[in-house]
């Protein structure tokens, strides 16, 4: 497994793509959650919607499209 680091909006992209991969792979959202820890990023709540954040630093990466939230 390979942590990216969103530093750019084309590295936001390929974690958003790695999140939205591993969502249709996972069986709850629990297991979905677990599997993103394995990459090194959390899901968070935020004021506007669910947030992907970096388990390292805590530092937000990219939103979860409304429609895909926990």
């Amino acid at each position: 497994m390979s942590v990216i680091q969103a530093n750019d909006a084309f590295m936001a992209a390929q974690v958003l793509d790695l999140v939205l991969s591993e969502r249709r792979k996972a069986l709850s959202p629990r297991e979905w959650k677990h599997r993103l820890a394995g990459y090194g990023y959390s899901l968070t709540q935020a004021e506007g919607g669910v947030v992907v954040t970096s388990l390292r630093t805590g530092s937000p990466v990219c939103a979860v499209p409304g429609e895909i939230a926990v």
